[in-house]
């Protein structure tokens, strides 16, 4: 080989070395910022800025709304179960982690890290609109693509790879760059971890329920007794309010293990959960949030809780005392939003809390995920059966109203009226209900099977509201007076003076009742009784089946009869429209013997069912 062809080899390796070279940088993206000419570098630093603070606020948005940038669409709850699928905090709506939807069944919607940082670059390229409106002034021509966005977050930072050809030139200088790599620092890595330990722990021991039965005891009247020969009366109302605020004052003075704070005695530790932390935790309920509270028991009803005596009735009298025994059960559902904070970022989280008869809801939560990946045959996710429904009043005018339909556990809203009438689409039920609720008229719930129905007219009655005034004996009573109304088609309101005097009432027959309770002043001293008994006897006697009698003492306390029954009755009557539109009754009632004794006593409820009511309009 000559010389000639050594250099010509030489030469076509050089070629080949600088287009590999250039080829490299075109494939990288370009060149780094230090090869960028000085009079270029500011355009892409600006970019860079740009980047950064989309990063930021896409974290800030994430971190506010549970993870997520994007909350889908809003569901709403229903009488059922008050939650939606996100739970409005000061304006911002965040995602629930676990809740119940208006239809019954449990949802659970948590992102994973993966999610937030899909979300994050999503929003980083859509949003990256930078201003160079500054640089175009000073001669710079600026051309860029469409970005590809990929986001890495750890614990500490966030990392952010931005794919987009920028190609910046002024006069005779120019220069392209492709990849743009920014790094955020922000916890949002470790608040999101922590967030999930959080709720697995929840999951697992459900400490917020186990807390929420405990307020519940101290809070409301759940079971008990009260010695007295009158009934225990609480307006449902104050109960409710009650429970809220002590719901409140308690889920706010949880603490995690490894925070920071002070405890005032050695009690203040039953308010330190057993989960360790590393970050500042916070647990907020408020009392305006969604919340339902339902109560159930003898004598419960929207405005009273009443607990009925016992030891007054035919029989009875051998006991010696009376008293007042109440045992109410409660469903209660309401939100916590959990929240793992530091001065600079948070990141938070809201959860439904579930009481179901008084004891936490016994669905585990670890069990939510295999059952929420089958399908769940969500009732109103299937309305195929067209319906028309059209309300009236008793004069068969036309009602607006809210309807709904039931079928087995499960209640779908299906809409307003227009002008009386809904025509629409419910589920396919045999044996379903509607369920109609209008302004000024007594709720209804009429029989329904959309499998072979189609239309329904239902006929609401106005509601009136009925103030009671009682005369026992000619001379009116404005203290310890219960008056109940029992409709025969179901439902059934009680009127407490002088606490609650007015009631609501529809036309209908009820069955009336009123108690009036006088001081009484007997005081019944305290008795020893000796009850006798047969058990078997010991030794071979006792084998043939031998007995002897075996006698106990029974020690009765002492008791003070402050109020007993000294009037009242009972009568079935049937109110009309008419005897209700002048907003008051006058309930009037025979006195019975002022009771002198346990005996007494009793005798008054004897004499009390058959003594009948007058009711004058």
């Amino acid at each position: 080989m000559n010389r000639r062809g050594q250099v010509a080899i030489f030469v076509i390796v050089a070629i080949v070395i600088v287009v590999g070279i250039v080829g490299y940088f075109l494939i990288s993206g370009g060149i780094g910022l230090s090869e960028i000419p000085g009079e270029l570098q500011g355009v892409y630093s600006h970019y860079d800025s740009c980047i950064e603070e989309e990063v930021r606020q896409a974290l800030d948005i994430a971190g506010s709304q549970g993870g997520v940038i994007d909350t889908g669409e809003y569901i709403p709850g229903s009488e059922y179960a008050p939650f939606s699928n996100q739970l409005n905090f000061l304006g911002v709506p965040v995602p629930y982690w676990y809740y119940v939807s208006g239809n019954g069944l449990v949802k659970e919607q948590v992102p994973s890290k993966g999610d937030i940082e899909r979300e994050v670059g999503e929003f980083v390229a859509e949003n990256i609109r930078c201003d160079f409106s500054g640089f175009y002034e000073q001669g710079f021509e600026i051309d860029f693509e469409e970005p590809e966005v990929k986001v890495r977050i750890s614990d500490t930072k966030v990392e952010v790879e931005v794919a987009s050809d920028l190609v910046v030139s002024k006069d005779d200088l120019n220069a392209k760059k492709g990849t743009h790599s920014v790094e955020v620092n922000s916890k949002i890595g470790k608040f999101y971890s922590l967030a999930k330990e959080i709720y697995d722990e929840q999951k697992s021991s459900a400490f917020l329920e186990e807390y929420s039965v405990d307020v519940l005891r101290l809070y409301a009247p759940v079971d008990g007794v009260e010695i007295q020969c009158s009934p225990k009366v609480w307006k449902t109302g104050e109960v409710v309010d009650g429970l809220k605020e002590g719901l409140e004052a308690n889920i706010a003075a949880l603490k995690f293990k490894g925070e920071d704070y002070t405890l005032g005695d050695q009690k203040d530790e039953y308010f330190v959960i057993d989960k360790q932390v590393d970050e500042n935790v916070n647990l907020i309920y408020s009392r305006n949030w969604p919340t339902k509270i339902e109560i159930f028991g003898d004598g419960v009803d929207d405005e009273l809780m009443i607990a009925g005596t016992v030891g007054t009735q035919e029989g009875m009298g051998i006991m010696g005392f009376c008293y007042a025994p109440y045992h109410f059960v409660y469903d209660v559902s309401y939100p916590v939003m959990i929240q793992i904070y530091n001065n600079e970022e948070i990141f938070q989280f809201p959860v439904a809390v579930i009481i179901d008869n008084n004891v936490p809801r016994e669905v585990e939560y670890s069990d939510l995920i295999d059952y929420l990946n089958q399908d769940e045959f969500d009732l109103c996710e299937f309305k195929t059966q067209d319906v028309e429904v059209n309300l009236y009043d008793v004069e068969l005018n036309r009602v607006n109203g809210d309807v709904s339909y039931g079928c087995f556990t499960q209640k779908c809203r299906l809409g307003d009226t227009e002008s009386g009438n809904f025509v629409g689409k419910a589920p396919a039920c045999v044996n379903g209900y509607l369920s109609v609720r209008a302004e000024g008229f007594a709720d209804k719930t009429q029989e329904f099977s959309t499998n072979d129905e189609s239309f329904a007219e239902i006929i609401l009655d106005k509601e009136h509201e009925v103030e009671i005034v009682v005369k026992m004996a000619g001379t009116e009573v404005e203290e310890n007076v219960i008056v109940s109304f029992v409709k025969e088609d179901g439902g059934s309101v009680t009127a407490v003076l002088p606490e609650v005097r007015k009631v609501g009432l529809s036309e209908g027959q009820y069955e009336i009742k009123a108690y009036v309770y006088g001081d009484t002043g007997i005081s019944i001293p305290a008795s020893t009784k000796e009850q006798c008994y047969d058990v078997p006897r010991s030794g071979l006697l006792g084998v043939f089946g031998a007995t002897k009698e075996k006698c106990v003492s029974i020690e009765i306390p002492g008791t003070e009869v402050e109020f007993a029954l000294v009037g009242g009755g009972q009568s079935d009557v049937y109110l009309l429209d008419s005897n209700l539109e002048n907003g008051n009754i006058e309930i009037s009632v025979a006195s019975l013997p002022r009771p002198d004794s346990i005996e007494d006593l009793q005798y008054n409820f004897e004499l009390f069912e058959n003594q009948g009511v007058g009711v004058l309009f």
